[in-house]
This record gives structure tokens, C-alpha cells and sequence, in this order.
């Protein structure tokens, strides 16, 4: 775990990471995200810019550039092999081989966002999370993850203390008063056209 401060960060970092990118690819999950975020933009204003933390091989990016064709889009990603991907084919502007915990920057972005990612971080380092995702965005804050009322450790691939699920949008308004709900939706594994993996999405804003 030399360099990380948790197990889950040296998890993703590694060979089970790797091998999440081949599990993980393809023009289907492009069309699929561009369905989802068109839903979501949909109630946010213009954005200028776009972080992406956890941005692995750049689906989500890939998605927003077709969107957002003068947007600034930037992702960060722990795992070198992905973060290598994402710079070369998502059409970001910008891509951080990095930890969450690690990447620092002296600006903000219009929208900071997340997916499935926030289920993988241990929960005790959540707050260092929701601190980045409120520091580095200027306006708009989006999670889109597993969501459970109370918090819950789910088996992932045979490995325990990896995917967690809880209200991380309800945990975030709590945390910082000032954000507001903007909009939310679910997005279904049965989707006959554009199918995600059973996630809650969460637009909020700051006020």
C-alpha cells in the first residue's frame, strides 16, 4: 500500500484496477452516458468547465465532450493505465494521474462531479471527499453512485470492504448548508436503450 492512505486507494491503483478497465470499455457505455448527462445538464446553466474525479478511462468525459464542445474538461484517475487512456482518447483537456487525496489545484470548475465512485472510498475518509468536491467546484456539485438509505458494505467481486452504499447526496447537503438540490433521477440496469447500473444521481448547487 506504499504511498496511499487507504487499501482501497492501492486496490485501483493495482491489478484489480487494471483489470476493471477491460471489464469496462466501449462505444455502448459512451452512448449510454451521453443519454444520462444530457438528462442531467439539462437543469444545470452554461458550464465552462468540468471535473471529473475518478474519471478512469474517460467514458464519462468522452460523453461530455459531445455535450460540451468548448467546455474545459479535466479528469483525475488513480490508476496509471486509465489515466493514460482517458488523456488520449475521452477528449479532455486535461487528465491528473492521481489520488482524490493527492490531486490539488488553485482554481475551480463550473461542475464537479463523481460516479461511481464515492461507493468505492472508505468511509472514513468520505469527508475529505465531500471536501474536495465542494472546494474545487464554483457552482455545481453532481454524485451518481449506489444510493441506500442508511450506510450498508456490500461483497465486490469477492473482496470485502470495497463498495459501500449510503446517501452521499443527503450526507453532502448536510455538510455544507449552503448547497441546494437541483435535481435528481435514477437510471436503470433494464434501460432498454441506454442502460447504466442502477445508480441515484444528485445535481446540486452551491447558493
Amino acid at each position: 500500500m506504499t504511498g496511499y492512505e487507504t487499501e482501497q486507494e492501492a486496490f485501483w491503483a493495482g491489478e484489480f484496477g487494471d483489470g476493471y478497465i477491460e471489464r469496462n470499455q466501449g462505444k455502448g457505455w459512451i452512448a449510454s452516458n451521453t443519454a444520462l448527462f444530457a438528462r442531467i445538464l439539462s437543469a444545470a446553466d452554461r458550464l465552462d468547465s468540468v471535473l471529473e474525479l475518478g474519471c478512469n478511462v474517460g467514458l464519462n468525459l468522452a460523453a461530455l465532450r459531445h455535450l460540451l464542445p468548448e467546455a474545459e474538461l479535466t479528469g483525475v484517475e488513480i490508476n496509471a493505465k486509465a489515466a493514460a487512456l482517458a488523456a488520449a482518447h475521452s477528449g479532455a483537456d486535461a487528465v491528473a494521474n492521481a489520488s482524490i487525496f493527492a490531486f490539488e489545484a488553485d482554481r475551480a470548475w463550473d461542475l464537479v462531479f463523481t460516479k461511481g465512485v464515492l461507493i468505492h472510498i472508505a468511509p472514513e475518509k468520505l469527508g475529505d471527499v465531500y471536501a474536495a468536491l465542494y472546494r474545487l467546484s464554483s457552482r455545481y456539485l453532481m454524485v451518481c453512485e449506489y444510493y441506500n438509505p442508511t450506510p450498508i458494505e456490500i461483497e465486490y467481486r469477492g473482496h470485502a470492504g470495497r463498495l459501500f452504499k449510503r446517501d452521499f447526496a443527503g450526507e453532502l447537503l448536510d455538510a455544507f448548508p449552503d448547497l441546494r438540490l437541483v435535481d435528481y433521477g435514477f437510471c436503470w440496469r433494464r434501460d432498454r436503450q441506454f442502460a447504466q447500473d442502477d445508480a441515484t444521481w444528485f445535481l446540486l448547487e452551491k447558493r
